[in-house]
């Protein structure tokens, strides 16, 4: 869900980091679509209590990742970091609205946690590398928005009361963090350095969708 250049080819240092970025992660973002956790929600058949459990694992994987670029110091990272992609809020809002409808949430499982740990390490050995990360989760919100009207027909959501995160996406807030980001990773070896961020994330990502879809009938995403 992060169609944002043009293809080109990721062994050369052509071409803006956002274009290797998409290019690099491309498998990974194709096998998400596959896998059975996006198949469910596309046809209104994934339970409420993995679509809670996906928020609720975002919940503590965006807490630590946006503490971490907020507190960061790197000039890339404060470049890029901008408080207008803050999603945690509306992460919140939408599992205060189950915790009142629903009750008790679904905990984070081991694949969450596992992120959060990467997330710490990264912040403390190469924060630069954070970036790929928010790449991945920031780009995810732009299929939040084609995905949306699924989750709402889905679990009857109204007023956006349940779905604010997935409601989140804006083509024109993507475009200048994309203008952001190509300007602050100009140097080839940084920008492998924040591909290769971006595939882990897509791989942590991978596992909290296998999670959730544990007992679907479909296997965990993995790239082609």
């Amino acid at each position: 869900m992060t169609d944002t250049g043009t293809d080109i080819d990721t062994s050369t240092s052509v071409g803006t980091v956002t274009q290797r970025l998409r290019s690099g992660t491309r498998a990974w973002h194709e096998a998400l679509e596959r896998a059975g956790f996006a198949t469910a929600m596309l046809a209104g058949a994934l339970p409420l209590d993995r679509y809670v459990g996906q928020l609720a694992a975002y919940r503590v994987v965006l807490e630590a990742l946006e503490g971490e670029l907020t507190r960061a110091t790197c000039p890339s990272v404060t470049a890029v970091w901008s408080p207008d992609l803050v999603k945690l809020p509306l992460l919140e809002r939408d599992l205060h609205h189950f915790a009142a409808t629903q009750g008790a949430l679904p905990e984070p499982g081991p694949a969450a946690e596992e992120f959060v740990g990467e997330i710490r390490r990264t912040a403390a050995t190469e924060p630069r590398e954070l970036l790929g990360f928010l790449y991945v989760l920031e780009g995810s919100t732009l299929g939040a928005m084609f995905l949306c009207r699924y989750v709402t027909e889905a679990y009857r959501l109204t007023d956006g009361n349940g779905a604010s995160y997935y409601g989140s996406g804006d083509r024109t807030r993507w475009a200048a963090f994309a203008e952001r980001l190509d300007r602050a990773l100009g140097e080839p070896a940084v920008q492998k350095r924040v591909l290769a961020a971006a595939e882990r994330a897509y791989r942590h990502i991978a596992l909290i969708s296998g999670e959730l879809a544990a007992g679907l009938g479909a296997p965990a995403p993995e790239p082609v």
